[in-house]
């Protein structure tokens, strides 16, 4: 988690910096280079999450040793490292998503695919899965990485994707 935590600041930056520029931008009247500003910072987010991804995969038996030298502690990292990789390929991707959404005005909207792929999704599939289906940590990491993170990355891809940027600078200026 300290290693997620320490990844994790990129993509909170890029979450403030692509928001604001999302925001001027529209509110400059010029879509198109909202759209542009948007894409640079998802592709950059996501390269640089993939970055530290494979990094995590190639180092998945070592890098705990900058933490502790106990035989368990280093054999659970071992076995749980897959999740932290995809957790910090989803954690830079679902920031800047969610920075797109902030600048062009559709908080209420996160808040509620927030709500919806966390508590009503994520965690009840965390559940199930660490201690109906008994897998432990590993199973409500998963099923809040995977029901939760991931539910929400590609909701607001889709989004992201989806919108019409000209369209967002008409209705913001009430044309």
């Amino acid at each position: 988690m300290t290693i997620n935590g320490w990844e994790m600041m990129i993509p909170l930056a890029f979450f403030a910096a692509t928001g604001v520029r999302v925001a001027n931008e529209l509110g400059a009247g010029n879509g198109k280079a909202a759209k542009f500003a948007t894409t640079v910072a998802v592709t950059t987010s996501t390269i640089i999450g993939l970055f530290f991804c494979v990094v995590i995969m190639i180092f998945h038996d070592k890098f705990a040793y900058l933490f502790s030298s106990s035989a368990p502690v280093l054999a659970e990292v071992d076995k749980l490292s897959w999740l932290l990789a995809v957790t910090i390929l989803l954690n830079s991707v679902q920031p800047v998503l969610s920075g797109v959404a902030v600048g062009s005005g559709w908080q209420t909207s996160v808040a509620y695919i927030n709500i919806a792929c966390y508590y009503i999704v994520g965690l009840p599939l965390g559940i199930v899965m660490g201690w109906i289906f008994n897998t432990g940590v590993t199973g409500i990491w998963a099923g809040m990485i995977f029901g939760g993170t991931a539910l929400q990355t590609v909701v607001l891809g889709i989004m992201t994707v989806r919108c019409d940027w000209e369209k967002e600078v008409k209705t913001l200026y009430h044309l």
